[in-house]
């Protein structure tokens, strides 16, 4: 698993590398033909002083700003989204190595998990694979969302106290989180943009 999310994250380091050496040799062949044309086309004060007709001279091109495509910027420029059934939640992701090998996980397809109810505090779903984990004692309250045994995703809407890794926090009050989660067939997904 970290071999392969090194590979993709060097994949895109040079692609992004790749692309900004081809956009500056193109912004340096358009600079070049702007040059030239500017030189060639604008006329010298001295026919401009001949010239009654404004609109008889010309004017310089004009550049336009560049901007990389999206597949190109790097996996932490990109932003984790979730979004629970049809609801699309802000979240505030911890910043550490559970959460990048989500993000890395999540960065060609989606991931979709139908969710379960337990203890009537919380949704648990399983991720299909195991993340790095950094496990401590934890008392979480609603909106928390956290990393159980390495390979469940877990969000409260209520609190409990267990060894978890902390994922992110959801930014809605417990009365919301409570609506979006105390019923059957929740599903969650996990996506970046």
């Amino acid at each position: 698993m970290k071999l392969i999310s090194l590979v993709r994250r060097w994949s895109k380091i040079l692609s992004l590398i790749l692309s900004s050496v081809l956009l500056l040799l193109l912004l340096g062949g358009c600079a070049e033909k702007e040059s030239n044309f500017s030189q060639e086309t604008v006329p010298s004060e001295t026919e401009n002083s001949s010239t009654d007709n404004p609109a008889a001279k010309e004017q310089p091109l004009s550049t336009e700003a560049f901007s990389l495509p999206e597949e190109t910027r790097p996996a932490e420029e990109l932003t984790m989204m979730l979004r629970i059934n049809d609801k699309e939640i802000a979240v505030r992701w911890e910043e550490n190595e559970s959460v990048e090998a989500l993000k890395d996980l999540i960065q060609e397809t989606p991931l979709t998990i139908n969710m379960s109810m337990y203890g009537g505090f919380e949704q648990v779903g399983s991720l299909g694979t195991s993340l790095p984990r950094n496990d401590t004692q934890t008392t979480t309250q609603a909106g928390d969302i956290v990393l159980y045994s390495g390979n469940q995703i877990v969000v409260f809407y209520g609190s409990n106290s267990w060894s978890y890794t902390r994922l992110g926090h959801v930014e809605l009050s417990a009365a919301e989180m409570t609506e979006l989660l105390s019923r059957e067939n929740v599903i969650i997904t996990l996506y970046v943009e």
